[in-house]
């Protein structure tokens, strides 16, 4: 019932969207066409028609005001169940050293950085995503000979995403042999200060997720700075602007890495089996467990919760071969608080609502593949996650999503050092599909509730008839598709969003095509990269009024524009690289709006003195050969 609900509401948001779209397509009407009576009878049957659909919004809502309060009680309930559980959540020091396995590299380095002696007093950061041993190699520090012969006094703390600083503080006099009766707060840290200003101490503070509260610099001032001792204090977080916030140092910022394949097949056969087995004694399952390991991707707490799992079931080819092709069902099971997935649910439940919509567009990529920002932030222009205008701000929600260890940066611009390419790692992956299919947000695979869905060579585009909800259509193969006449695509009037690159036309025309789209009132993103059957532009593309991307980049037989596209006003983006057009059509000053144009050609009669009125053009990429020439106009 209440996934039943939610579902109706956000479909009542789009509608309402759809709604707001239509008035201001309507209105951009009205004022390009000032000869429009106000009270006409068009006028008159827009409102109306308006007024009908606003009344159904408004009593699907009054329907659901009996089942809304109920769930919302129900929520309050969960979210201080789910307070008191978080706060129970912690961590300890105490670790089996026997179960160590691929972490002495890392165990090295913090170690050199600790023990040389210098006055200052050193902060280090374990950074990565859930899972991947940040915790255990506190631990191996936290226990090592070397530092309890170098520390006095050692203080565990695990903090946790629900911060009671009161608990933190009172675990930490505790740990130190004081008596923590009857002293408030401020006493609490007087205390802990007087106990530890004449001698050396190390402090981890594992799991941090947030400073905002204040209480770290409460902690971090109450804390003593002698100079006689070099304390040490290690921080665990998932997030790179906690470790900012905190006051460590990038050149004190360690990384772990995922295990290699060796690291984790050892760490595999140590937990999926008894201590009186091994591996060789069951050779039919190599293959298999080789499959298990590889969708683990390296990470430690995937391949000890799966190996774990199949230490406890019979060593059955083919129950193991049902794990393996269930393995996010399995990761996903519930009754462990501690299991992989969960662990990865919780940086994406502490994502604000901006970043979770720009993260589960990445969910329609292919599996192992590198993700081109450009696309990604072109995409969420079209979709109006974001403004143009706000270009810069959606690059650093890309290098917030890489601090926060949910996608690697795989390559950065050379010229402006933002980010070029990233991907996911597979587990992340697989937990951003399941959310994003879970609020039918976007799929590749077919469902009709969906509102993005991304084209691979597999689909059956007889399918398409059926969904009549998309805001986004993505080609995601590099294999080309037949487009043929027999789908019938007028039923995606609400699309904003529609990418056919490199796709065979089949038996429809360029021209029947760009009828099709023409139609689309609401499109603001229009992509047909790699299309060699287009020649010339339909002069239709100006019915588009809406648009805001336009890309014809790699056409390599497209050679002219018509000059209708300087009445698409709203565009922001025109990127035709790499296309053998001979000049851009005259008028182009009249995209007063125009902010990026890519694959201006110097050589094909084009020059710059035309693009002297685009006041606001703020990205221009000429596309330059051995015969231009530029010179001053």
């Amino acid at each position: 019932m209440v996934r039943t609900t939610l579902n109706i509401i956000r479909d009542l948001i789009y509608e309402a969207d759809d709604i707001l779209t239509d008035c201001i397509i309507h209105d951009d009407y009205r004022k390009e066409n000032s000869y429009l009576r106000k009270f006409s009878a068009r006028e008159k049957y827009f409102r109306y028609k308006t007024v009908e659909k606003l009344k159904k919004i408004n009593f699907q809502i009054e329907k659901m005001k009996g089942t809304l309060p109920p769930y919302f009680q129900m929520m309050a309930i969960y979210r201080d169940q789910e307070q008191k559980r978080c706060s129970r959540r912690w961590t300890s020091p105490v670790f089996d050293e026997s179960s160590i396995i691929g972490l002495r590299d890392d165990e090295k380095k913090i170690i050199n950085w600790i023990l040389p002696p210098t006055i200052a007093p050193i902060k280090i950061v374990i950074i990565g995503m859930g899972g991947l041993g940040k915790t255990t190699i506190a631990k191996i520090i936290f226990n090592h000979e070397m530092i309890k012969a170098r520390f006095q006094k050692k203080i565990w703390v695990s903090v946790s995403q629900t911060v009671n600083e009161e608990s933190i503080f009172k675990s930490m006099l505790k740990q130190l042999g004081e008596d923590i009766t009857a002293l408030d707060e401020g006493q609490i840290l007087q205390k802990i200060q007087m106990t530890l200003l004449n001698c050396s101490f190390l402090l981890v503070m594992d799991d941090v997720w947030s400073v905002a509260d204040g209480w770290w610099n409460k902690l971090s001032d109450g804390l003593p700075k002698s100079e006689r001792h070099r304390n040490a204090i290690i921080i665990t977080t998932r997030d790179k602007a906690v470790a900012k916030e905190m006051g460590v140092k990038e050149s004190q910022i360690h990384h772990p890495k995922i295990l290699n394949e060796q690291e984790s097949w050892s760490l595999f056969t140590k937990f999926a089996f008894l201590p009186n087995e091994e591996m060789k004694l069951y050779p039919e399952l190599k293959e298999v467990a080789k499959n298990i390991i590889r969708k683990c991707q390296g990470l430690p707490l995937a391949i000890k919760t799966i190996s774990c799992l199949l230490r406890t079931k019979n060593k059955s080819i083919s129950v193991w071969r049902g794990i393996c092709d269930n393995f996010l069902e399995e990761l996903c099971r519930r009754g462990s608080e501690g299991s992989v997935i969960a662990s990865l649910q919780l940086s994406y439940d502490e994502l604000p609502i901006r970043l979770k919509n720009c993260l589960l567009c990445c969910s329609i990529c292919p599996e192992d593949s590198n993700i081109s920002a450009d696309w990604l932030i072109r995409w969420w222009v079209g979709e109006g996650f974001i403004e143009y205008k706000e270009i810069e701000t959606a690059y650093n929600y890309l290098s917030e999503l890489a601090d926060r260890c949910l996608i690697e940066v795989v390559k950065k611009r050379d010229y402006d050092g933002k980010v070029h390419l990233i991907k996911m790692h597979d587990l992340v992956r697989d937990l951003i599909i399941k959310i994003a299919e879970d609020e039918a947000f976007c799929s590749s695979r077919p469902n009709q509730k969906i509102h993005r869905l991304a084209i691979t060579e597999s689909m059956d585009l007889n399918q398409l008839n059926y969904y009549s909800r998309l805001r986004s259509l993505l080609v995601q193969t590099s294999c080309p598709l037949q487009l043929e006449n027999k789908i019938d695509m007028a039923r995606f009037n609400s699309l904003r969003v529609l990418d056919l690159s490199y796709t065979l036309l089949g038996a429809t025309s360029i021209k029947e095509l760009f009828e099709w789209i023409s139609s689309l009132k609401r499109l603001s993103y229009l992509k047909l990269t790699g299309n060699n059957e287009l020649e010339k532009v339909p002069r239709s593309i100006g019915k588009l009024k809406t648009l805001e991307v336009l890309i014809f980049s790699l056409c390599k037989n497209l050679k002219q524009l018509p000059v209708e596209i300087n009445s698409l006003q709203k565009l922001k983006i025109l990127d035709v690289r790499c296309c053998p057009i001979l000049s851009l059509p005259p008028g182009l000053s009249k995209l007063t709006n125009l902010q990026e144009l890519s694959g201006f050609n110097m050589s094909s009669g084009c020059h710059l003195h035309e693009l002297r009125c685009l006041k606001q053009l703020v990205v221009l990429k000429i596309q330059l050969t051995s015969t231009s020439k530029i010179q001053d106009d």
